[in-house]
């Protein structure tokens, strides 16, 4: 009998460790392996549903990118490479005349130069009635050339007969590559 519980005892720890052999070099392993493909698989579902909510987002965000792209129009097209001062102020003198407007005064400042962009401050002042001033200034904003009205002043004339007087503080800009390659060929 004892050979026959030796035997048994034999068998029961050859299949213990053939048990703990698989647990522990096939189960676990396979589990470590299951347990990160799930992972993964969850991940790439928040990923995909994360992707399928912006993409819901997208055609309000191309509006959006319209809506900038017309308020802003050609941006680029509308600031020169060359300076082209003379043009830009006989325009400006041009629109004061077709408005009637009187004591007009255009002046331009020293220009400021920058790596991108050079501009250029004017200061003009005029006389006339308010509704020639508005549509003035709101033509002067029209114009082809990119023009920043940083400061305007209006003051009622002194016998208060429907005139006022309009000192306006703008910027024009140009392009500085032209301009800084006119002064490399210069020197």
């Amino acid at each position: 009998m004892l050979f026959r519980e030796r035997q048994q005892i034999a068998i029961c720890v050859v299949a213990a460790a053939m048990v703990g052999g698989f647990v522990l070099l096939r189960y676990l392993p396979l589990r470590k392996r299951i347990e990160i493909v799930e992972q993964a698989k969850v991940e790439r579902m928040l990923a995909v549903t994360k992707g399928q909510a912006q993409s819901k987002q997208l055609p309000v965000l191309e509006e959006q990118l319209l809506k900038l792209q017309h308020s802003i129009g050609n941006y680029q097209a509308r600031i020169p490479q060359q300076r082209e001062l003379g043009v830009f102020l006989r325009k400006i003198a041009d629109l004061m005349n077709e408005h009637n407007l009187k004591e007009q005064v255009i002046a331009p400042a020293e220009e400021v130069e920058a790596e991108e962009l050079n501009c250029i401050p004017v200061n003009i002042q005029c006389k006339g009635k308010l509704a020639q001033v508005f549509e003035f200034c709101r033509q002067l904003q029209a114009l082809d050339r990119l023009v920043r009205v940083e400061q305007v002043k209006l003051t009622n004339d002194t016998d208060f007969g429907g005139e006022v007087t309009m000192e306006t503080r703008t910027v024009v800009y140009y392009g500085a590559k032209i301009s800084q390659e006119q002064g490399k060929v210069g020197t």
